[in-house]
């Protein structure tokens, strides 16, 4: 049985909220685990940059596209590397897309223990982003998911 991917629509709100979010983010005003991720444009070559929310739990980091297919996720699947920002701070990373298992996986045991442990972060997750985390499987479809290195977690592996 094939699963359909679903299609989700980018809520009218996320460009303005980016608008803001943008310089604060570069400035380091803290807003929750939300960094900026910069990636080269898969078609432009051009330095991209949007907020997205940086999920850290148990030594495993990564990044899930709640809206679906984005240009920021486009732009991620081409170039495999991205740069990671909050103030002053950035970080080289690598970026690996996850298939439906280890999505699946990734949202059980990464980003489900951290909208449990946060109230705030729980709302988020399930009413603005609409991530259903006591169903990881049916969260996963349709949202690509990228587990993110340094580059010395890489060569390490290697």
């Amino acid at each position: 049985m094939t699963v359909e991917p679903r299609r989700y629509r980018v809520p009218r709100w996320v460009p303005i909220f980016n608008t803001f979010a943008r310089p604060l983010l570069a400035v380091g005003v803290p807003m929750g685990p939300d960094v900026l991720i910069t990636v080269r444009g898969r078609r432009s070559g051009l330095p991209r940059t949007t907020p997205v929310t940086l999920c850290e739990f148990a030594g495993r980091r990564g990044v899930i596209s709640p809206f679906g297919e984005t240009d920021w996720v486009r732009n991620l699947r081409a170039a495999g590397r991205a740069t990671v920002t909050f103030g002053r701070s950035s970080e080289e990373v690598v970026a690996v897309e996850l298939g439906q298992a280890e999505a699946v996986e990734f949202i059980r045991d990464v980003i489900a223990p951290l909208a449990r442990n946060s109230r705030l972060g729980g709302w988020f997750v399930r009413y603005v982003d609409r991530i259903d985390v006591d169903s990881p499987g049916e969260a996963a479809i349709g949202r690509p998911v990228f587990e993110v290195f340094t580059p010395d977690q890489i060569t390490a592996d290697r």
